[in-house]
């Protein structure tokens, strides 16, 4: 009998990833930039390099002198925190090999740099758990299929929509997690695939992001380090965003009718459901008992206080992890639950997001590699003299490019914006381009790479919704296309205009 290949599992795709990684330590110098830190406590700049740290005055002249476009207000207000990369001062540096030892403490690594959100996957699939077991979820899909019947399509916008909006304003992304177990069954319901689901929310946060407009992760970091002011350039943005959005919603919609008309379209079709969803299709539901309102008006309140909690009053998975494990103990109470089966149930959903919460961990891993084999500072000095010389035209759409390379390197866009932005804000000026531009060239080439990137959210959100990493691929990837071309438009359009 043939042996049919299979695309590996999510951990083995990161493990791949982390071998590369290390790989890359043996194959490129090390070496790194000189860091400028502000001290809040004794107002000072802390100047790190290879051989001395010193201190120098907090001043705008220390900053002009380095050749870093950035008021000094910026870091005495607390919106620039974390070490500043300063032009031209690249050094190499004695080698730092990742053996065979490294890869193996990689992932652990990993894991226990990310406890906090590990944490919050693992608690939110208790809180999921024990809402399960009440069966309100099922009467609830069942309720919206029955009132949505003919107009399934305007969940696909709706939803897409709201994530998209909380992706350009607050960088809505790790939280999405918890929307999977909501949102699957109901686009079940409306006849759907898994593929829908993950690509409305995946999707929405990723072109949101992609065009952030007040993210203060993204954005606005990233224009205070480029020295200009985060509102130069947002016309661009929104243009970007509502184009973009639109854009993916017919995308998702013209796929999402052609499987409901023939389920065998399906790119993933013949996929089982995930453990913690296998459950028996919601018949259609006229109207809702008084008891199912009252556990999904809890529910449901659960989600709009964590949103409103992360935009508005600074929460984080400290304080997100803390709301579902409250409300867990709500719903149970209301379902008068006992305290052993409160515990199973809770066990139970949490089980079931395991394998999630390791994959955050594993992805986590790869930055130890990178940070400790000391090429992070190296690929960006590469990539500079890469685009150096280049064109106006030609340079933003590769700087486009070079940003979602360095996006493999360096996944989080605040510390992305500080590392590169003064260092590409210097290049840009003698070429001739606007901060601004920079910026954009920086939120398109992040936004499109994580699309794709295994080190981001893609693979615990594929773990979520049981779809591979190549199905995923086959689905997204002439949507990639067409939204790269729309974003190297929307850079010349900003350039000239």
């Amino acid at each position: 009998m043939k042996r049919v290949l299979k695309f590996p599992t999510p951990y083995t795709v990161l493990m791949i990833v982390i071998v590369f990684a290390a790989l890359l330590t043996y194959l490129l110098p090390s070496g790194a930039y000189d860091t400028l830190t502000y001290d809040s406590t004794q107002d000072v700049f802390v100047l790190k390099s290879k051989e001395t740290t010193q201190t120098l005055p907090a001043t705008q002249q220390v900053l002009d002198e380095k050749s870093i476009a950035i008021d000094i207000s910026k870091f005495k207000e607390g919106k620039i925190k974390k070490p500043v990369s300063i032009p031209n001062t690249y050094k190499e540096s004695e080698s730092q090999p990742q053996g065979i030892k490294e890869i193996l403490f990689a992932p652990i690594k990993g894991i226990y740099e990310t406890i906090d959100i590990i944490l919050f996957v693992l608690i939110l699939g208790g809180f999921i758990g024990v809402f399960n077991n009440s069966g309100t979820l099922n009467e609830g899909v069942g309720y919206l299929s029955y009132r949505l019947k003919g107009r399934e399509g305007i969940l696909i916008i709706i939803v897409c929509t709201l994530i998209a909006l909380g992706g350009t304003s607050f960088g809505l992304a790790e939280e999405t997690l918890a929307f999977y177990p909501i949102l699957i069954p109901v686009f079940l319901a409306a006849g759907y695939d898994l593929m829908v689901p993950l690509a409305v929310i995946y999707l929405g946060s990723s072109v949101g992001s992609m065009a952030a407009t007040i993210n203060p992760f993204s954005v606005i970091i990233a224009s205070d380090a480029a020295g200009v002011d985060w509102t130069t350039g947002a016309t661009t943005r929104v243009i970007m965003l509502v184009t973009s959005l639109v854009i993916t919603i017919v995308y998702i919609i013209r796929y999402a009718e052609k499987v409901k008309k023939n389920p065998q379209l399906s790119i993933a079709y013949g996929t089982p459901l995930p453990e913690s969803l296998s459950i028996e299709k919601a018949a259609p539901v006229e109207k809702l008992k008084l008891s199912s309102k009252l556990l999904l008006t809890v529910f449901a309140l659960s989600f709009l206080i964590m949103i409103v909690g992360v935009a508005r009053w600074g929460w984080w998975f400290e304080e997100m992890t803390a709301l579902f494990l409250v409300a867990s103990v709500c719903i149970a109470l209301f379902q008068r639950m006992g305290e052993e089966q409160f515990i199973t149930d809770f066990i139970a959903g949490a089980k079931d997001l395991l394998g999630v919460a390791f994959i955050i961990g594993i992805a986590r891993g790869v930055t130890f590699i990178l940070n400790d084999g000391q090429i992070s500072d190296t690929i960006l000095h590469y990539s500079t003299n890469l685009v150096g010389g280049m064109s106006p035209v030609l340079f933003l759409p590769v700087l486009m490019c070079v940003f979602g390379i360095l996006t493999l390197f360096i996944s989080s866009s605040s510390g992305m914006a500080v590392v590169t932005m003064p260092i590409m804000g210097s290049l840009a000026t003698v070429v001739g381009i606007e901060g601004q531009n920079v910026v954009n060239a920086y939120l398109f080439g992040m936004g499109l790479m994580s699309f794709i990137t295994p080190i981001g959210l893609i693979l615990p959100s594929l773990a979520m919704v049981n779809i591979s990493y190549n199905q995923w691929l086959k689905f997204v990837m002439p949507l990639l296309i067409i939204l790269t071309l729309l974003s190297v438009g929307m850079l010349w359009v900003g350039y000239y205009f």
